[in-house]
């Protein structure tokens, strides 16, 4: 069912073309509105359904003239079925336990941000936040958003090792990853795949019927990863249509 919002509340601004972090030569604009205080979470869901994403208080989603790489993706939970792959990479990961915490920045957790940063994102655009702007992006918003933290068993009764952590939206249909990060020196976990297929799994314990995944830009290395879960939904301009088979068909549909 489709959900209506105040139009009236948002006013809705175009950014200056700037340089395209995911596509070498090409330039991005964006499309943005502040998210009203009083009704955001509502706001935010029927502007996610449509292909916006969130970041603080603000809605965004790509302007950008002559390109429509960016394409909003979502996992349908009821029609996911894992993998051989995916179920090893949830089996290596049984070890670890998930906690749900509220919305407040920690400096852990901030120090397992700053490892990732440095060892995967090092020329990205976040690859100089400080801790004021950590703090923004986890607690500057009037959303229904908390944090899961992944930790590794402790033997003494207390708190285990941060090896993962994610910002998450919950939506009214289903669950908005708008953020994760995860300690880089344990790839054989493969923690960012974990991390999506935990998230299809709870969605499905909850009943919510999504999981959201934010842009896969379409011939950008560094989204690649994203239309390498299947099924998956991408939003065209007709609306969300289900494709099968990864990345390959994907990209070949679009």
């Amino acid at each position: 069912m489709t959900q209506h919002f105040p139009t009236r509340q948002l006013r809705f601004f175009l950014t200056a073309p700037s340089p395209c972090p995911y596509l070498p030569e090409r330039f991005e604009r964006k499309v943005f509105a502040h998210l009203p205080l009083s009704d955001g979470a509502t706001v935010n869901d029927s502007l996610t359904q449509v292909g916006f994403r969130r970041s603080q208080n603000i809605a965004y989603r790509p302007a950008c003239e002559a390109c429509t790489s960016c394409v909003s993706a979502r996992l349908p939970v009821s029609d996911y079925v894992f993998s051989r792959s995916e179920r090893k990479a949830i089996a290596r990961n049984e070890d670890l336990e998930r906690h749900l915490v509220e919305a407040e920045a920690t400096m852990e957790q901030f120090d397992l941000l700053r490892r990732y940063l440095t060892a995967r994102h090092a020329n990205g655009g976040m690859a100089e936040m400080t801790w004021p702007d950590y703090v923004a992006m986890v607690e500057d918003t009037a959303v229904r958003t908390h944090i899961i933290e992944y930790r590794t068993r402790s033997q003494d009764g207390g708190p285990g090792d941060l090896v993962a952590c994610v910002l998450v939206d919950l939506m009214s249909d289903g669950l908005s990853l708008v953020y994760s990060f995860y300690d880089p020196t344990q790839s054989r976990r493969s923690l960012g795949s974990f991390i999506i297929l935990d998230h299809v799994i709870q969605a499905g314990l909850t009943r919510l019927p999504y999981v959201y995944l934010g842009y896969w830009v379409r011939g950008s290395d560094k989204m690649a990863y994203k239309v390498r879960f299947s099924p998956i939904e991408l939003l065209r301009p007709e609306g969300w249509t289900l494709v099968v088979g990864g990345a390959a068909r994907a990209t070949a549909d679009l």
